[in-house]
């Protein structure tokens, strides 16, 4: 079943002679119990792409649905729902409160959403595979740059979302744990039925994936031959 698709999306930056061409006619399609990787260098319209698949960036041109609906023909207050009940959004900048623990980060989740997060027996689970378990009391400040990763991960996660979209989510991890983060999104997107995107430069991740598309100057092909290369 699709879940998320984006038909013809183009997106500008500036204006005039300043004007940048960053998406160009970007088609893409996300199903459930599928994980997606989105490969490019820096610069090449990934994070752009991803945060107009999530709606927190409209596109200039082209229409972007989730389960069908058109994003573009929802309130504010719908767009809202949208991506607190369906999306989980593991960025870059991991955005992680300075001065709650991990444990009060869930907690804050839990006040926003009350309903249909992991149970707490799942969700310590859910941090022992990604190495956290003993982190819960720290604040992000006192974790380096992968433990806040994997938290931020862990933190999209909880919530069970029918759609998660990851933004170079192993840009700072070793490779036995981005094998693990790699099995888990895979796991992800068969056992629950979710549909996972990846946008990175970590071919690393290439096993584990269903499809893989490739952005360069902001035009995306479909290359599932880097699977068997």
């Amino acid at each position: 079943m699709t879940t998320l698709k984006l038909n013809n999306i183009n997106k500008y930056y500036g204006e005039g002679s300043s004007r940048v061409h960053v998406l160009k006619n970007v088609n893409f399609t996300a199903k459930k119990g599928e994980l997606n990787l989105v490969l490019g260098p820096s610069g090449s319209g990934k994070s752009t792409f991803l945060t107009i698949a999530g709606g927190l960036q409209t596109p200039s041109t082209g229409d972007v649905e989730l389960e069908g609906k058109a994003v573009k023909s929802m309130s504010n207050k719908q767009r809202d729902a949208m991506r607190l009940n369906n999306i989980g959004f593991i960025l870059q900048a991991y955005n992680l409160i300075p001065y709650l623990t991990v444990k009060e980060q869930f907690q804050l989740v839990n006040k926003v959403k009350k309903n249909n997060n992991l149970d707490e027996s799942t969700f310590n689970k859910l941090l022992e595979k990604l190495g956290i378990s003993d982190l819960i009391n720290k604040y992000p400040g006192e974790l380096s740059g992968g433990q806040n990763q994997r938290v931020a991960i862990a933190r999209a996660l909880y919530t069970q979302p029918d759609i998660v979209l990851a933004d170079e989510p192993t840009a700072a991890l070793d490779s036995e744990r981005v094998a693990e983060v790699g099995k888990i999104f895979q796991t992800l997107a068969r056992e629950q039925d979710t549909a996972v995107i990846v946008v990175t430069h970590d071919l690393r991740l290439i096993e584990f994936a269903d499809n893989i598309y490739q952005i360069m100057d902001g035009q995306m092909t479909l290359n599932n031959e880097m699977k068997t290369a």
